[in-house]
């Protein structure tokens, strides 16, 4: 094991010891220094989780969620210079932890805020301009071989727990006691301006949003939504997409 490996091991693992032959200049004893940076490494982690997680962190409460955070960083070290993709697995984490199993919804959240900060720090995108998508609406013959891309900052969450319920009810909006925790929920997420915004959709929505993410045209994706027998409307669908600036580009199928 090279130094610097377990340097870094011991960094984030206080069971280990002080590396051998690190010095300090002014003679203070290493292991104390060590120590202390050591504590100021995991505590910035933890820092970051609990800013990417907040919600996750309300509902199990600041000491659990910070001895969870704690054992996610030692498992997990970053793999990045950037602290905000730090904790991108979380979820899976929060997954298979064992003390959070009474909370089965919570790892949903966690996959919920983490693409609220991937949409934060997602690329900017220009919408195209209304009248274009007018036009493109009164063409027919085209229209369901259209490809609509999306803006970058959006994806969608497909859910067995009330995750935008649970989330909006921690920004103030429902009463969390209220909300039926059994019940399945979809969610919209992206950024609109410099707002990440987060809707509740129905299943026949995130299937089209999701096929049109992944250039299915604009038919395909209305077909196979309908097909789940859901109640599913595309006009919403795509009034919604507009109205947050979600399209970015109107591309022939053919393209690619």
């Amino acid at each position: 094991m090279s130094p610097q490996t377990a340097f870094a091991n011991a960094l984030l693992d206080p069971d280990q010891p002080c590396p051998a032959d690190l010095y300090c200049a002014n003679g203070a004893d290493p292991a104390s220094r060590f120590a202390v940076y050591r504590n100021n490494v995991q505590s910035s982690l933890v820092n970051a989780l609990a800013e990417a997680y907040p919600v996750v962190a309300q509902l199990v409460g600041e000491e659990f969620f910070r001895a969870m955070a704690a054992l996610y960083v030692r498992a997990f070290p970053p793999r990045s210079a950037l602290l905000n993709d730090y904790g991108h697995d979380f979820a899976d984490f929060i997954a298979g932890f064992a003390p959070a199993a009474s909370l089965p919804y919570l790892a949903d959240v966690a996959r919920l805020e983490r693409l609220r900060v991937s949409a934060y720090h997602a690329a900017d995108a220009s919408p195209v301009q209304t009248a274009q998508i007018v036009a493109a609406m009164a063409a027919p013959a085209t229209l369901g071989q259209l490809r609509l891309q999306l803006h970058p900052s959006l994806d969608t969450l497909d859910s067995a727990y009330p995750v935008v319920a649970l989330w909006a009810a921690h920004q103030g909006d429902g009463d969390l006691s209220s909300i039926d925790l059994h019940r399945p929920q979809n969610a919209l997420v992206l950024r609109n301006r410099l707002e990440v915004e987060v809707f509740a959709i129905d299943a026949g929505a995130a299937h089209f949003i999701h096929c049109l993410r992944h250039s299915q045209p604009l038919r395909a994706a209305a077909t196979g939504a309908l097909a789940l027998g859901q109640g599913f409307d595309p006009i919403q669908s795509l009034a919604l997409l507009i109205r947050c600036g979600a399209i970015t580009a109107l591309l022939p199928h053919s393209e690619n």
